[in-house]
């Protein structure tokens, strides 16, 4: 680290880098223990049980009135949070803050969308909903700016939550910094496996002390991760410490989904799967939403840590990432199969300029005649 200037080095402790870290990395790439081949999970991955795999009660059932009042009455009591992971570079998206750009009209934003939903939900239930947005050094100020410019899109203040990921330098594949044509090092959010010490660090204690009892997680990018008492009460009634919200896969899909791996049924995520590998013996895959029991983040948990290309001014740089989904190799699971399509949607991710122009009409839809949260 010594090839650093000082003012680099108080950027790297602001945003809480680990120097033991990045070189026991270094050490690794060079030794060639991290590397794609060592990504690669080491026993065989199955299909899980059959039954592993939840689907919600019909809508109109018993069942399902009673989930939806178990949901009903955690949010009118004040014990759901949402957070959103708002980190991301947004590299398919021409390098902006994804978080700011408009999605219907000029004024509703990815944000904006999220905090209309957190409002409608409060209306329809009761309670209030605090939100927590996990920033990186690449997107924090431009987020913050955005809410006090929108005046908090009607949120108060105090009910906003910003709090920021970890940072990381890309490396050559020989283990040296990358830098950029500039000369300068090439920083970046080391993943969305960040968020469990990130807010247990900056926002848990006080949740936990405000009666907070579950959390949303979902992707800024993801439309249909809104709330929804059913699936809360889905959870509740589990008595887990997670549910993961899982789509049926379509030929398209590259992503994560849910093995048996080591005697335990948890989420595999794409960048791990061995050559040869048919993940089509599963036909659901991760959303990237959650729903957590708060307590159960109060531990630490051990996430490996995975090598990553990506292209950077034109060459190809290395970065170490970790997973959210790898904590149901920690948590007791609940596995929900949820809806893709409709304007009950829980899965409707914009990834590229194209999608949201394609979406467009779906997202009217989903915001402006099923009430948002209700």
């Amino acid at each position: 680290m010594n090839e650093l200037t000082e003012p680099q080095r108080q950027f790297l402790t602001k945003y809480g880098f680990d120097p033991a870290v990045f070189a026991r990395w270094q050490e690794d790439l060079v030794a060639g223990r991290l590397s794609k081949a060592g990504n690669a999970v080491t026993e065989e991955l199955l299909a899980p049980p059959e039954g592993t795999i939840q689907k919600l009660p019909a809508g109109n059932s018993k069942a399902a009135r009673d989930l939806e009042k178990l949901g009903r009455t955690a949010i009118a009591a004040g014990h759901v949070g949402v957070v959103v992971l708002n980190g991301g570079m947004a590299t398919r998206f021409g390098g902006v803050v994804k978080g700011v750009v408009p999605v219907l009209g000029k004024e509703r934003t990815f944000l904006a969308l999220c905090c209309e939903d957190i409002l409608a939900a409060q209306r329809a239930h009761g309670g209030t909903v605090p939100l927590f947005l996990m920033n990186s050094f690449a997107t924090d100020a431009a987020t913050k700016a955005h809410f006090a410019e929108h005046g908090h899109f009607g949120l108060p203040e105090g009910q906003i939550h910003h709090f920021t990921q970890f940072v990381a330098l890309r490396l050559e594949k020989n283990g040296t910094l990358f830098r950029l044509a500039n000369g300068e090092p090439s920083f970046y959010g080391p993943g969305h496996g960040d968020f469990a010490p990130a807010f247990r660090k900056h926002c848990l204690p006080q949740f936990l002390a405000r009666g907070g009892k579950y959390l949303l997680v979902r992707n800024v990018d993801n439309l249909g991760a809104r709330i929804d008492p059913l699936i809360l009460g889905h959870h509740i009634a589990s008595q887990t410490a997670v549910t993961v919200e899982l789509a049926p896969k379509w030929p398209e899909d590259v992503g994560g989904s849910p093995y048996l791996y080591r005697g335990r049924t948890q989420l595999v995520e794409q960048v791990r799967y061995p050559a040869g590998f048919d993940p089509n013996i599963v036909d659901v895959f991760n959303t990237n939403t959650f729903t957590f029991s708060a307590a159960a983040l109060d531990r630490d948990f051990d996430l490996g840590w995975y090598y990553v290309e990506k292209e950077v001014e034109g060459r190809k740089a290395v970065q170490v990432e970790h997973l959210i989904g790898e904590l149901t190799a920690h948590l007791p699971t609940n596995f929900l199969q949820v809806r893709r399509q409709g304007a009950k949607t829980r899965f409707l991710p914009i990834k590229v300029p194209a999608d949201l122009d394609a979406a467009r009409a779906e997202i009217a839809e989903m915001y402006d005649s099923t009430g948002g949260g209700e």
